[in-house]
């Protein structure tokens, strides 16, 4: 066998059809015990990557839970990474039959956060969300979590206090390695832009506060310009940056703190040339890929989808069932980081 083992070596070294390895996988139809014990034990043998799934499905015991998430931008790049992390931890959480269920606010607005939060009341265990930071949410999630439905923020901390965790990335952190690199990768002093997707984004601010101290404390020669709230679109930023290439000779390196990027990266294309200004920007994406092979983009920082997605469902899943504590806590995920040199 060479090469990852695949449904059909789990079939053969079962003896089995590939469809009944399908059934004991997906736990679509009946199949029998001894027969699901040999896919089971087929799958260990050759080292096949579900053999934990199939062991979980051969464990009817196991307290089936659903995991409610609240995403957004649901057509761009990281949303459907983020989409299909959730679907890939769901299979591996260990210790219950999980099942995912994925919302997505229209915008973000809090009204509409609210609503789809509140809407999974009834159908989940518990509700994480990458909603905004705002008072009305706050109260929701008194609401929510007076139901018995625990809630946990994702990459944005809201409801501080009240939630139950937050998991993602150390924003304070985050915005100073963004400043590092900025400052390491400029040609030379000038002014630098920073953008936010909006004041209600605390995971942004963060980013922003920790982008400032670092030049103050290591590199005063640059000069941060006042901060630009793009609402995390692409033709927002794009027009701002072409605003500020025009207005500022000088201009030597951009943050983009949220979402846009891709703005910033088509508006760097038209008017400058690879490495004139150093652009950070946050998350790998087919587009921030591209432009850091090209050298328009100095550094991405990625949140690592897949343990983020595996820590919230143990937290979800240990919440619901010992019960919702009094004392929240944060719980911080290393970035990947990626430069023209890594990808």
């Amino acid at each position: 066998m060479s090469g990852r083992p695949t449904i059909t070596d789990v079939a053969r070294r079962a003896g089995v059809s590939v469809a009944t390895v399908d059934r004991v996988l997906n736990g679509r139809l009946k199949v029998r015990e001894e027969t699901a014990r040999r896919v089971l034990d087929a799958a260990h043998e050759i080292g096949y990557h579900a053999a934990s799934l199939i062991a979980q499905r051969l464990q009817p015991e196991l307290r089936k839970m659903r995991f409610g998430f609240v995403l957004h931008k649901e057509r761009q790049s990281f949303y459907k990474a983020f989409h299909q992390a959730i679907e890939v931890a769901v299979r591996e959480i260990e210790g219950v039959r999980g099942e995912a269920v994925i919302r997505y606010s229209p915008s973000q607005s809090p009204a509409d956060f609210i609503a789809e939060m509140k809407a999974l009341r009834g159908e989940v265990d518990a509700i994480a969300a990458t909603a905004i930071t705002h008072h009305t949410i706050t109260d929701a999630v008194v609401d929510i979590q007076a139901g018995g439905i625990p809630v946990f923020a994702l990459l944005n901390d809201f409801a501080q206090g009240v939630r139950q965790a937050y998991i993602g990335l150390n924003n304070l952190k985050i915005g100073r390695i963004a400043g590092w690199m900025v400052g390491t990768a400029a040609p030379r002093p000038g002014k630098l832009a920073v953008f936010v997707g909006g004041h209600r984004w605390h995971g942004h601010e963060l980013r922003e506060t920790g982008f400032r101290s670092y030049f103050r404390e290591f590199a005063p020669q640059f000069e941060v310009l006042d901060t630009l709230v793009n609402l995390e679109t692409r033709q927002l930023t794009y027009e701002a940056t072409l605003d500020l290439l025009a207005r500022h000779a000088d201009l030597r390196g951009i943050y983009v703190a949220g979402g846009g990027m891709e703005g910033a990266i088509a508006a760097l294309r038209e008017a400058r040339q690879p490495g004139e200004v150093a652009l950070v920007v946050n998350e790998l994406t087919p587009e921030s890929r591209a432009a850091l092979s090209d050298r328009y983009v100095a550094m991405a920082i990625s949140t690592p989808l897949a343990k983020v997605c595996l820590e919230a469902m143990t937290l979800m899943t240990s919440t619901a069932q010992s019960g919702m504590v009094d004392l929240t806590g944060q719980y911080f995920l290393q970035p990947d980081l990626y430069t023209p040199e890594s990808v």
